[in-house]
């Protein structure tokens, strides 16, 4: 085997290992930002639904 042929191995071996760490690292940030968007819409929902509940309670007390 040549040094040609161990250096391409070698830089095969370091691209699949950084290639590797980039994806993780992207899709921790694309689960983050979509379980941040998840967050958001379930927020929304809950304060427009406390909203309507303490509006209608304070309808009936009046």
């Amino acid at each position: 085997m040549n040094k040609g042929t161990v250096w391409t191995i070698v830089g095969v071996i370091a691209a699949i290992v950084i290639a590797w760490f980039l994806v993780n690292v992207l899709f921790s940030v694309v689960a983050f930002f979509i379980k941040l968007l998840v967050v958001a819409i379930v927020a929304v929902i809950v304060f427009l639904v406390l909203r309507a509940v303490f509006a209608r309670s304070d309808d009936s007390e009046s």
